[in-house]
């Protein structure tokens, strides 16, 4: 159902990107967090919107089969945008809805108020407002998942490998449900890790992807947008969802229950039916 190529966005990268048939005016380009991993596990379920949408799934730059092995310097939110519009004008789209998923999340907000090519925008785990450091204080049971997951993280790994080991060793700061771990743990076996993301933020050489002021601006954008998330997420706190949305009148905010970062694999039919019903013409 997915074709498979490598596009040429720019001189230097050619983008990894997964395809359905579906209609070019009911295109939906997934952006992947990591950002050292792939796009792999979220195929499912959004492969269940073929092919009543065209699906574009691509590996950004130093991502799983993306170019990569650049110089460090070469490795910023900005310059992903520049392969993502290259990656537009390539499939000849003016606009396409946007999801973009944690780190891929605020990549895809940068995305709508740089360049104006975001018609819809789902922010899924992931957030527009900052993250308070005290904003998971006193969640105990994240605190257990942390330290399980520090314990389980073999201590001489490096490179991809190390970084395919954090997912594996973390898989139950990840997902919220016990019983959804096998499910995670088989996804994240088909992810191809990469490293090249690590050099420049282990150099503190890596600009944020947050877009400045984004609240206020998506407040006088007038873009549709849906904020996705889980209530047990573990990485970006719900409740940063509940008050975007207060700040910006076209958010709607969906929080889903018994639901991790990974809230599309604890929760996979709620999860796709609110993307459903805010993708519906």
């Amino acid at each position: 159902m997915l074709s498979e190529d490598r596009i040429r966005v720019s001189a230097e990268v050619e983008l990894f990107v997964a395809r359905s048939p579906g209609p070019r005016d009911r295109t939906l380009l997934v952006i992947h967090g990591g950002p050292c991993w792939d796009h792999t596990y979220l195929r499912e379920p959004l492969i269940r919107l073929a092919p009543h949408h065209q699906l574009v799934f691509p590996d950004l730059r130093g991502c799983g089969r993306s170019t990569g092995g650049l110089g460090s310097d070469r490795y910023t939110p900005d310059l992903v945008i520049d392969d993502l519009v290259g990656l537009l004008d390539h499939l000849e789209l003016e606009q396409a809805d946007v999801l973009g998923f944690s780190y891929g999340g605020m990549i895809a907000q940068r995305l709508a108020l740089k360049t104006g090519r975001v018609r819809r925008l789902i922010v899924a785990s992931s957030s527009v407002l900052p993250v308070p450091a005290d904003a998971f204080s006193g969640w105990a049971e994240r605190d257990a998942r942390n330290l399980e997951a520090a314990a389980l993280l073999p201590a001489d790994l490096q490179g991809p490998d190390r970084n395919r080991a954090e997912a594996v060793a973390g898989a139950r700061t990840g997902v919220w449900r016990d019983d959804v771990v096998d499910d995670y743990l088989e996804r994240i076996d088909q992810v191809h890790f990469t490293d090249d993301w690590d050099a420049p933020y282990l150099a503190g050489i890596l600009p944020s992807p947050r877009y400045p002021d984004a609240p206020e601006r998506f407040a006088t954008l007038g873009l549709p947008m849906l904020l996705l998330h889980g209530r047990q997420d573990m990485t970006f706190p719900a409740h940063l969802t509940d008050q975007a949305a207060a700040l910006i009148p076209t958010a709607t905010p969906v929080i889903l229950e018994e639901a991790g970062h990974m809230a599309h694999i604890d929760q996979p039919e709620l999860w796709l039916q609110a993307v459903e019903s805010f993708l519906e013409p």
